[in-house]
């Protein structure tokens, strides 16, 4: 294996899980933004990411048909020493008709979607095992209750939530101590900053940012370059039309911050996500290795109180057009589902 680099590494949460300064979000490997990869090519994306200091992966056991990303994934894990691995993954969303999906999180759902995770990955325990989404017409501590048990049996190590709302993240606490908590943040995505992230501060939960690149559009999707035909993120209302034609103003005020700093864009806004703490931890993900080298170069960047500031002030979110969820879960809003259906 090729000579691996090195990154800081961080603790996420208080329960002792350490992971890389920078995680590796692996669900566009089998086609949300980009067409699917091959296996073959994206056993050689999550090596490259490995081999240069990556060791947190994520996944979940709905992304890709059929559970490809998981099959993907657990075939890369095979070619990295485990041991140094931080290995996530995520259940609770059932795939029904068309873009049409439910959540479930009962006792029996959960046992069922881990055994079935782990032949998939080919591993002996899970590392972090997220509620992928929260089943409001489960209550929380039954749920928590059977992943308490998973982890005393070995088959996980550290229970996460994702998109939970602060009432369910307490309860599901009182029961077994949650490490991690995944979110959506990103310059354009903040709402979380209100109560999630004093809330995960004073119980000692780490916070993992996914789509910190606001799908791609601060990699210049949409804005740049073209997207792909067939990508879902077409769906987005943030990409669609008058919004989008708004957003790219935030686009180019945040170019125009790059070029001042010697960086590109994705890297300042990963940057500026780097610096609202050591416990928040983003894991973007890409189909591409120099994206992948980019990505990291985030982590080189240091911004003052008063850069900060000015990358704010670029991108206020009472500029940003358009809703951030999208509406393809019966009964739920695809983002957040820790809510009574309406």
């Amino acid at each position: 294996m090729e000579k691996r680099v090195q990154m800081e590494r961080v603790k996420l949460g208080n329960r002792g899980l350490e992971v890389s300064r920078l995680g590796y979000g692996c669900g566009g490997l089998s086609g949300i933004l980009n067409a699917p990869l091959s296996h073959e090519d994206g056993c050689s994306i999550i090596k490259e990411a490995f081999n240069n200091g990556i060791t947190f992966f994520d996944t979940a056991d709905v992304y890709g048909e059929n559970h490809d990303n998981e099959i993907m994934v657990g075939e890369g894990m095979k070619q990295l020493p485990r041991d140094q691995i931080q290995l996530a993954t995520k259940f609770g969303i059932v795939v029904l008709e068309g873009l049409q999906f439910d959540i479930k999180g009962t006792p029996e759902y959960v046992r069922h979607c881990c055994e079935s995770s782990l032949k998939r990955l080919g591993v002996d325990y899970i590392d972090l095992y997220y509620q992928h989404r929260v089943d409001t017409s489960v209550p929380i501590e039954e749920t928590m209750g059977e992943l308490k048990k998973l982890v005393e049996e070995g088959k996980i190590k550290y229970i996460g939530l994702s998109e939970a709302s602060v009432d369910t993240i307490r309860r599901a606490h009182a029961v077994h101590p949650v490490t991690a908590l995944q979110m959506e943040y990103s310059l354009w995505t903040r709402e979380i900053e209100d109560e999630i992230i004093p809330l995960c501060r004073e119980l000692g939960i780490g916070i993992v940012a996914y789509s910190p690149l606001g799908h791609g559009f601060f990699g210049g999707k949409a804005v740049v370059e073209d997207l792909p035909n067939g990508s879902v993120i077409g769906m987005h209302p943030r990409f669609s039309g008058e919004n989008l034609e708004k957003n790219k103003i935030i686009y180019n005020r945040l170019s125009n911050l790059a070029t001042k700093h010697a960086c590109t864009v994705p890297q300042l806004a990963l940057a500026w996500l780097l610096h609202q703490g050591n416990d928040i931890i983003p894991i973007p993900g890409t189909t591409k290795v120099k994206n992948i080298k980019d990505n990291i170069g985030s982590l080189a960047l240091k911004l003052t109180q008063e850069d900060l500031k000015e990358i704010c002030n670029a991108v206020p979110i009472e500029d940003v057009s358009g809703s951030r969820e999208v509406d393809t879960i019966s009964k739920y809003s695809w983002k957040f589902a820790d809510t009574p259906p309406k």
